[in-house]
């Protein structure tokens, strides 16, 4: 009987311990919950104003203003009006191209003038959808004298074989094509610094001794072997004259000769 009266009191001091842990926890979350929805703005606070704030006004949601064809259409200035509309640069108007076409056989496809453009036909109608007639092919395909690329000018142009850089082309305005007017072409490097074969001849010839060539080309190191060598005693003048005739010896930035 002793030992059952020393064993309840351990007992119900752990029932009451997990109880009150128990109480305190609902009890702290309670507070919590409470705190959060007396601190939130909606129960009669005003939410905390900043002088640098800007007032927010609520109003009905208008739709903004369609843009000026002048401001949107930056395209209309570079279209000419009245004229006719197979003629117009190619960003006045759309087309439904479609590549069922024969490569290098005529094709027509349905085109529509952008607005604010105004074309006629070859009757002088004034009309907005038009049949244009081309060549069946891709813009990358058009001839050399039909597209404009970037020329590079960090390539060397006298160099065996011959170097190609990778050149950003567009299509001239008033030519249509199928696909893309921007594109990409492997193209050989061919650009000059304004050196001149005739002068660069003629001081070989004349001055070579010297090295006067070497260094109009811009290569000094060999103008002054050729200076102190007075030419390689005649045979490397012989040797550059050729050389530079031939085409072979060209400017030291790498560019071709005027």
């Amino acid at each position: 009987m002793a030992t059952v009266n020393q064993i309840w009191p351990f007992e119900r001091r752990r029932y009451l311990k997990a109880h009150g842990i128990t109480t305190l926890f609902i009890l702290d979350l309670c507070l919590r919950c409470v705190n959060g929805y007396l601190s939130s703005p909606h129960v009669g606070q005003e939410p905390p104003y900043s002088r640098d704030a800007q007032p927010v006004i609520a109003s009905p949601v208008v739709p903004s203003p369609s843009a000026s064809p002048t401001d949107s259409d930056g395209y209309a200035a570079n279209c000419p009006s009245g004229g006719q509309c197979n003629r117009l640069p190619a960003d006045c108007f759309n087309c439904s191209y479609h590549h069922n076409c024969s490569y290098g056989k005529p094709a027509s496809f349905s085109c529509k003038a952008k607005r604010g453009v105004h074309c006629t036909v070859e009757s002088g109608k004034q009309q907005t959808n038009f049949s244009l007639s081309i060549t069946c092919q891709f813009c990358w395909q058009l001839d050399l004298s039909q597209y404009r690329c970037s020329n590079s000018t960090s390539c060397m142009t006298v160099a065996c074989p011959r170097k190609r850089y990778n050149a950003l082309c567009q299509v001239l305005d008033h030519v249509h094509c199928l696909g893309k007017r921007v594109f990409q072409k492997r193209l050989y490097c061919n650009w000059t610094g304004g050196y001149k074969w005739s002068t660069a001849l003629a001081l070989s010839i004349t001055l070579g001794g010297f090295g006067a060539d070497r260094f109009y080309l811009g290569q000094w190191r060999e103008g002054l072997g050729k200076l102190f060598s007075f030419g390689g005693l005649g045979i490397w003048t012989l040797i550059d004259v050729l050389l530079i005739g031939a085409g072979y010896v060209g400017p030291a930035d790498g560019s071709l000769y005027i």
